[in-house]
């Protein structure tokens, strides 16, 4: 079986995280397809059917950061320009007695569900909408009323094998008939959905376990359309550190965000690919790798734990890990470009990247160096090495050590703080020979080279 899937979103606002492990699930699980002779091809379907509230700008977006995160699409469309294929598919449903207009307002609906509770029925729509004759329908719109419509369900158990969770089954009897045409003429997303998954030939649907009893009227659907039913997965949803929705707080971990933070792409796509997990949460060696090791057999039932502890963890070892020409050009771009030997030196100090920045200015400066002792760091200048080739630290210490008396700590830090400005950073004896006699002879003079 040829795998396709869909990541479907509205150009409405900027990707954040939760939408993001969407997609990244849904593009590992064709990768390994792809890698097992499956074939697998992932679509960016772009839901643009709310024309008021779609923009360009966020379109864009979501481009950018689809493929920046390295999400890239086989193919691309816009439910916007498929208009024709939903008319077409809603008269079919409409003549066929599956879809029936309705002309309650809201405050109807909602007075309805209130006396439905009172009762201690379930709070679901009646159907009295089919009970309207033709001249019913006509007063009604005469009185300006315009019809929503809904889908008429079989009223049955709907069963299917989720990839995520198992066995699942939903009694469509105990849920109200879905609207899927608004009264102002504005197709709402399940239907579609739908009719683009049977025309594009999807073959999984994988989302959030919210949508689980939506799966039970869309299934329904299918079958009404005549169309293949795909197989489902449904995920369980992220949670915070404290194990709180992180629905609440998805506006301030939009991936703009994180990426203007300096996060790496593959820091975020290890950590929400291996969140909720048996993997290890480590970072992984590339994005494809990631997909080789995807399996829903690993993904647990409890909600995914999504810490922002662990996402800069991920980060760091993600930037340790960073060989000098893959950090190269983007060295070169911040004029941070010292050399190989800076990299390996500073790389296991970095949570960011941007962080190379001021590593860069420790060894060329300038800096304005911490002089506790003036009579220690004179006696470090009378003994500093003519050349400070690959020992001179141990060397130079040594020395120091044996003017001064001091030792341990009280040896160490002094010296870093005046070459570095810093209580802490990279290894000293590797950053000596980059920084250069010049500039540590003037720091041990107190310049602010």
């Amino acid at each position: 079986m040829s795998v396709k899937v869909r990541f479907a979103p509205s150009p409405t606002g900027r990707l954040h995280v939760g939408n993001v492990r969407t997609a990244l699930v849904n593009w590992l699980f064709a990768q390994n397809a792809r890698i097992g002779g499956q074939g697998g091809q992932f679509v960016l379907r772009i839901d643009d059917t709310d024309l008021a509230r779609s923009t360009p700008e966020f379109e864009q977006g979501i481009e950018d950061d689809l493929r920046w995160l390295g999400l890239e699409w086989d193919e691309r469309h816009n439910q916007s320009k498929r208009f024709d294929a939903y008319h077409a598919t809603a008269d079919r449903l409409k003549a066929a007695g599956r879809l029936y207009p309705c002309y309650e307002t809201g405050d109807e609906l909602d007075r309805r569900r209130k006396v439905q509770l009172s009762r201690g029925l379930p709070p679901i729509y009646d159907r009295a909408a089919l009970s309207l004759t033709e001249d019913d329908k006509a007063k009604l719109e005469a009185e300006g009323r315009r019809p929503h419509w809904r889908f008429k369900l079989d009223g049955r158990r709907v069963a299917w094998e989720d990839l995520a969770r198992g066995h699942a089954e939903v009694d469509t009897a105990s849920m109200s008939d879905p609207v899927l045409i608004r009264e102002d003429g504005l197709y709402l997303y399940t239907l579609p959905s739908v009719v683009d998954d049977i025309d594009m030939g999807v073959t999984h649907v994988i989302r959030g376990e919210d949508h689980v009893t939506n799966t039970g009227a869309q299934i329904e659907i299918f079958e009404a359309l005549g169309g293949p039913v795909p197989s489902f997965a449904h995920m369980p949803l992220l949670v915070d550190a404290n194990g709180d929705a992180l629905s609440k707080r998805l506006g301030s971990l939009s991936i703009a965000q994180l990426r203007e933070e300096g996060v790496e792409p593959i820091a975020i796509t290890s950590h929400l690919g291996r969140i909720g997990t048996s993997d290890p949460l480590e970072v992984a060696e590339s994005i494809e790798a990631l997909g080789q090791g995807f399996a829903f057999s690993k993904m647990g039932r409890s909600p995914a734990r999504y810490d922002e502890a662990d996402l800069k963890r991920l980060n760091a070892q993600a930037l340790h890990a960073m060989d000098y020409n893959a950090a190269k050009p983007r060295l070169a771009a911040l004029g941070c470009d010292l050399g190989e030997a800076f990299w390996d030196v500073v790389r296991p100090n970095l949570e960011l990247f941007g962080d190379v920045e001021e590593m860069a200015r420790i060894v060329q400066g300038p800096i304005m160096p911490v002089i506790e002792d003036k009579a220690f760091a004179e006696a470090a200048l009378e003994v500093l090495p003519e050349t400070l080739g690959a020992d001179a630290w141990s060397v130079w210490t040594a020395a120091v050590k044996e003017r001064t008396g001091a030792k341990g700590k009280a040896l160490f830090m002094p010296l870093r703080l005046i070459l570095t400005g810093q209580p802490h950073g990279p290894d000293m004896a590797s950053l000596v020979p980059l920084i250069g006699r010049e500039r540590i002879a003037g720091r041990l003079r107190g310049e602010t080279v």
